[in-house]
């Protein structure tokens, strides 16, 4: 069995050989404390006797690790023990003293292929040190070695230079090669260029192909079968070696008529993102988007569940939203400021430009296919993969380049517009709105169980669109939103209507949410039951200092001292304000604890009171801080602590200051999602148009 097979098998990188018997045995060794198979192998488990419970037990360890060190090994080395049934015994077999041949001709190549190298081990080893007067005086004393396999796998004195990082060496090893020299390949099929392609050393590329200019074609079966450089320089994310590579590969090697390389290069550029590149093969060869590739896959398929090659799946803070849309491609001053100063917002908008490009260059292929074309390629499932990732210019390219497919259904019955409702993609959604008529049609559609649209948004939503919405009860309220959006546009009819397991959409709702709204409602309790707490706190002390004002009571006319200053006038408003806010917040959130919870409750009763509860909680908070102050501010007046007055008002802004860090975010999530954040019943800001 090759070294490469090994490999395969997960246990060691390569066979057991004279020379790496301490590297084989760490590797192996790892192996099979791994698999629990160490302790049969050192003999810490011996071997019972044949009637004893646990012999099955040993017998099946015993002969799981005498398979693993026979696969290691290789069957050279495993002939000298291979009648023992012991794995123990054939561990102790394998110490170095056992494996060398008396009659060793390490100059020679075997009868089945494989190489000594032992007599280039200083060649290599000085390679490995980057000793170029060394390695250069050890090539002048033994013909071809040049060309000579210097290891275990194959490789060349080139490949090792490449995999050492000594560009200097492999340059000038260049200059010593032949042509033909350059395409040889190790025994994973790769050559200096494939490794250096790997490596991103575009400037040795460019010496190696000016020597032999068919490099470029030569494949390699490292990590993809029949891979030729540019594509595994892709597949490494070697952008600049991509580029070059690209240029110097006859066009025609790339055509879907002459194999997978052009198909399986689109698809790798797409997934480094090396969009340029991947447009200008397009622009060659339009159809590679839908040619399946070496891995079976289709491009248009990876651009379905990519994304971040698109503007709807990118996610920005609100200034670097503002720049993003301020950004001009071709330039203008402001745009080439903004550039300078956000390069990486300005090179994710340059990403998003020319994946758009390559889809609309895919998409144009599309009418000219076949309903059967259409099946084998995989339409239904991009479709889907794109609805999922909420890939708004994916569905509207398509529907632009091929109207007809809104009227295409999966395999469950379902198009575009049931899966939006099923993944919850509301933009997509939107999109339903700017067809006009045609929409009431495709609204009445049913899918293959029965189910119409009001019943797929009676589904509970995936787990992934839910957890987009913090808290059971905000999640509660986005269903329910999602319902009534689509009951809204479905015939009154649809209400009624039963699926195949003879549930009306209202039923399915109630099953598929009743978890959730038992979550909800103890979400809403325990917020309201902690706001309820703080609202009685402050209440009470309000209530308190109405009747116990700063600096008392004159004892005749039992009118308060300090009535005179403003800053009285201030300290009665604030208290009479906070006393007000936080008997309102105790009354909202005694509401909540109070409320039926029933399914309608979250949609807007539930959520309206917690927004009220909170706001007058931070107002009480706020109003009472003030009342503070100014009783400080009237007590130390003209006195000779007049300095406290300073570090008493910052003091007073920290339980402000800790409440709109800790609560603010969770009201303004509330009025987010119940004012603002709604399924919209209005057609999508761009709605496609139809040729």
């Amino acid at each position: 069995m090759g070294s490469a097979s090994i490999a395969m098998l997960g246990i060691v990188h390569e066979q057991l050989t004279e020379d790496n018997y301490d590297y084989w045995k760490v590797c192996l060794k790892r192996y099979l404390v791994g698999q629990g198979l160490w302790d049969v192998v050192t003999g810490k488990i011996p071997q019972p006797g044949k009637d004893a419970d646990d012999y099955e037990d040993w017998k099946k360890k015993n002969a799981l690790a005498l398979h693993a060190i026979q696969l290691s090994c290789g069957p050279d080395i495993y002939k000298k023990f291979g009648k023992t049934s012991s794995a123990k015994d054939a561990w102790e077999h394998l110490a170095p003293s056992h494996l060398r041949q008396p009659d060793d001709h390490e100059d020679s190549v075997e009868e089945n292929g494989k190489f000594h190298h032992r007599s280039y081990q200083t060649l290599y080893t000085a390679i490995e040190n980057g000793d170029w007067e060394e390695t250069k005086r050890l090539l002048d004393l033994q013909d071809n070695a040049v060309s000579a396999r210097i290891t275990s796998n194959g490789d060349t004195a080139l490949h090792v230079a490449i995999l050492a990082g000594h560009l200097g060496i492999a340059d000038e090893l260049v200059k010593l090669m032949s042509a033909d020299d350059l395409e040889i390949t190790n025994e994973f099929g790769s050559t200096a260029l494939s490794l250096a392609a790997i490596n991103g050393c575009t400037k040795l590329a460019k010496a190696m192909v000016k020597k032999n200019p068919k490099l470029v074609t030569i494949s390699n079966n490292l990590h993809i079968d029949g891979a030729i450089p540019v594509i595994v320089a892709s597949l490494y994310n070697r952008k600049d070696m991509v580029h070059y590579l690209y240029k110097v590969t006859p066009i025609d090697e790339l055509s879907p008529e002459k194999g997978h390389n052009g198909s399986t290069l689109l698809h790798c550029l797409i997934i480094a993102e090396i969009y340029d590149v991947a447009l200008k093969l397009l622009e060659e060869y339009p159809k590679l988007g839908l040619t399946k590739d070496r891995f079976g896959k289709y491009t248009l398929r990876i651009l379905a569940q990519k994304p971040s090659a698109f503007p709807s799946g990118t996610k920005l803070v609100f200034w670097r939203r503002w720049i993003y849309s301020s950004i001009s491609l071709f330039g203008e001053l402001v745009s080439g400021l903004l550039t300078n100063f956000v390069p990486d917002v300005y090179h994710r908008k340059l990403v998003h430009h020319e994946a758009l490009r390559i889809l609309s260059c895919i998409c144009k292929e599309i009418p000219e296919l076949s309903e059967s074309q259409l099946t084998d390629i995989g339409m239904d499932e991009m479709i889907y993969d794109a609805v999922k990732h909420g890939i708004l210019e994916f569905i509207v390219e398509l529907i632009k380049c091929d109207p007809p497919i809104i009227w295409r259904k999966d395999s469950k019955g379902r198009t575009i517009f049931a899966h939006s409702i099923v993944l919850r993609q509301e933009k997509i959604f939107s999109l339903i709105h700017g067809f006009g008529t045609r929409k009431n049609i495709m609204a009445h559609r049913h899918d293959i169980f029965g189910n119409n649209f009001l019943h797929l948004a009676a589904k509970l939503s995936p787990p992934g669109q839910l957890g987009r919405v913090s808290g059971p009860a905000l999640q509660m309220q986005r269903e329910l939103q999602w319902f009534k959006e689509v009951e809204s546009m479905v015939q009154p009819k649809c209400k009624e209507e039963v699926n195949e397991n003879n549930k009306t959409p209202a039923t399915l709702f109630t099953e598929e949410h009743r978890q959730l709204a038992k979550e909800g409602e103890s979400w809403m309790k325990n917020t309201a039951a902690s706001g309820m707490v703080v609202s009685t706190l402050i209440a009470a002390v309000m209530f308190t200092t109405a009747f116990t004002v700063p600096g008392g009571n004159d004892e005749e006319t039992g009118r308060p001292l300090f009535l005179k200053y403003d800053e009285f006038t201030v300290f009665v408003l604030s208290n009479a304000i906070s006393m007000f806010a936080s008997s309102t917040s105790l009354l909202m959130f005694l509401g909540i604890l109070t409320a039926r919870y029933a399914e309608k409750d979250f949609f807007r009763s539930l959520p309206v009171k917690v927004i009220m509860g909170l706001f007058c909680l931070f107002l009480s908070i706020v109003t009472m801080m003030v009342a503070f102050g100014s009783a400080i501010f009237m007590t130390v007046i003209n006195d000779r602590l007049s300095w406290v007055n300073i570090p008493v008002i910052l003091l007073a802004l920290i339980p402000v200051a800790l409440f709109c860090i800790l609560q603010f975010p969770l009201l303004i999530h509330i009025i987010h999602c119940t004012f603002v954040s709604t399924i919209s019943s209005k057609p999508g800001k761009h709605p496609p148009r139809l040729r």
